[in-house]
């Protein structure tokens, strides 16, 4: 039997498939974030896509640690918002090169809760630090490896503390990051809104204040319109035939 050869066509095909994206997650605390990365999650995992779940800070041996310095460690209470920026930097650099650009070269969906918008974020805003030395230095942890997609989980700053104060506390503690006063929830929430106004392609804004069904099928709306070439990886479950 001759063997099939391979075609000009079926090597375009192969060079010109976009990869698979890197979605993240950003939002004040307590906005849902982890829900909805769960959920989403669990519907690409059901699908058979190859996929990979990590956390800022955090997502390798090194972040975990540099995690527990930033919201557990006793240490961190005289943390200057200065050393909190360049942990912050440290945490990603080695996650972005340790995991999240050897799973997207490999063929993979990246969710991450929390990326560099974090940072820009809190501590460019928040904590008030020069905002173009935030930006050179998310640059300089990231490189190019920055998401396709990011989903902001809208919500105002009363609503989040309610919601942070309903939560099961870790067994490592009180989050330091959830001790801040309800002004500086306030200026996240403006500086999100901002930063979504600058980058409206690639921020996509949802109300956090929708049930969780709600929000999960707004998110797989945008995902599918925005990655065909995710979606069509996803084959329609197969019809029981008639006897």
């Amino acid at each position: 039997m001759r063997e099939k050869s391979t075609t000009f066509a079926d090597y375009q095909k192969i060079e010109f498939m976009p990869r698979l994206p890197f979605i993240s997650f950003e939002g004040s605390e307590g906005c849902g974030k982890s829900t909805q990365i769960a959920r989403l999650a669990d519907r690409l995992t059901k699908a058979g896509i190859p996929l990979l779940v990590t956390r800022e800070p955090g997502g390798t041996p090194i972040g975990e640690k540099i995690r527990h310095l930033l919201q557990f460690a006793p240490e961190s209470v005289a943390m200057t918002p200065e050393a909190e920026l360049l942990l912050f930097e440290a945490s990603r650099s080695q996650l972005v090169r340790e995991v999240i650009q050897p799973a997207l070269d490999r063929g993979t969906v990246v969710l991450s809760d929390r990326f560099a918008d974090s940072t820009t974020v809190y501590q460019g805003v928040a904590r008030r630090l020069d905002q173009e030395v935030v930006a050179l230095l998310n640059s300089f942890a990231v490189g190019h490896c920055w998401p396709d997609l990011t989903f902001l989980l809208e919500i105002d700053a009363p609503t989040a503390r309610t919601r942070m104060l309903r939560r099961v506390r870790p067994a490592a503690g009180i989050d330091r990051m959830e001790q801040e006063p309800l002004k500086f929830y306030e200026e996240v929430c403006l500086a999100y809104r901002d930063l979504a106004k600058r980058e409206p392609h690639r921020i996509q804004v949802i109300d956090a204040r929708g049930s969780i069904d709600e929000i999960e099928e707004e998110i797989w709306e945008i995902i599918s319109s925005r990655f065909a070439h995710l979606t069509q990886l996803i084959s329609p479950p197969k019809r029981s035939r008639r006897s």
